[in-house]
């Protein structure tokens, strides 16, 4: 593979953030530069740019890398070329994080849990109830689309979430009396929305057929119903709870879809009329 850098235009990476044609995105800011301004462009996941040898092994070579440093300089140009260098389809992001920050797009608070963002080799690990309908699988899709992209996750019986997320050094999820739970009339989803900071208005659109959907308010949102629907249809058909978890993110990928067309002014419209 040809080692010189090649950049990648930030209002590219933005077309494909949230969806499962985005690239990997590797924070490489100097480690001052990341502890003075710990936010992340949505979806990605910092590693030392110094370091690079050491974390480019746990790296998927199915999927391209875009790398990104304060204005896209030296710093992921040359991790960028290291990469490459090692077989691995990596760009850098034209401009860097201050290229991003001006289109106003996506980011994420990458230190509001010790175990977020991951490091190399040692994904975050996620602990829920087993079962899962709606939050336990809009959330997985929301941690893995846009927070840890190498994030894991459990599905164990309710008495066993917190023991088993001690014990694997986990985040235990959507359980009555941790951090991401439901709050007053707000969903899981929701508390991952705030306490990160993902300010998204597509987000904000599909928070809302999450929470109708699974609080029962299905007047929230036209797609409360069909969403419910389709949950219920998933749990029947996979007993497996991780083979039902990577099935249904196809429809929080779709959802998302129509969401940001919707948030854009871009839905497509679809009728059918009766010759009269």
């Amino acid at each position: 593979m040809d080692t010189v850098p090649l950049p990648a235009s930030p209002s590219l990476l933005l077309s494909s953030v949230g969806t499962p044609a985005a690239p990997l995105v590797i924070d490489v800011r100097r480690r001052a530069a990341f502890d003075e301004d710990p936010v992340l462009i949505a979806g990605a996941t910092w590693r030392d740019p110094f370091a690079v040898g050491e974390w480019e092994k746990y790296l998927p070579r199915h999927r391209p890398v875009v790398l990104y440093c304060v204005h896209g300089h030296e710093v992921s140009r040359n991790a960028s070329a290291a990469l490459r260098t090692a077989g691995v389809d990596a760009r850098y992001l034209e401009g860097g994080m201050e290229a991003w920050r001006a289109l106003g797009a996506p980011t994420v608070l990458g230190r509001r849990h010790p175990a977020v963002p991951s490091e190399p080799g040692k994904p975050s690990v996620w602990v829920t109830r087993e079962r899962p309908k709606i939050d336990r699988i809009a959330c997985p899709w929301l941690v893995r689309r846009f927070i840890d992209p190498f994030a894991e996750f459990v599905f164990v019986a309710e008495p066993q979430v917190r023991a088993v997320a001690a014990q694997r050094g986990g985040i235990a999820f959507d359980i009555p009396g941790v951090d991401f739970t439901h709050r007053g009339e707000r969903c899981s989803f929701d508390a991952l929305v705030d306490d990160f900071g993902l300010e998204d208005k597509a987000l904000a659109r599909l928070a809302r057929i999450v929470r109708g959907a699974d609080t029962g308010r299905l007047e929230l949102a036209p797609e409360c119903a069909g969403l419910l629907a389709v949950s219920l249809g998933l749990g029947s058909l996979h007993r497996d709870d991780c083979a039902l978890l990577e099935k249904a993110f196809l429809v929080y990928d779709a959802l998302y879809a129509t969401c940001r067309a919707q948030a854009a002014g871009k839905a497509e419209p679809h009728t059918w009329n009766t010759p009269s």
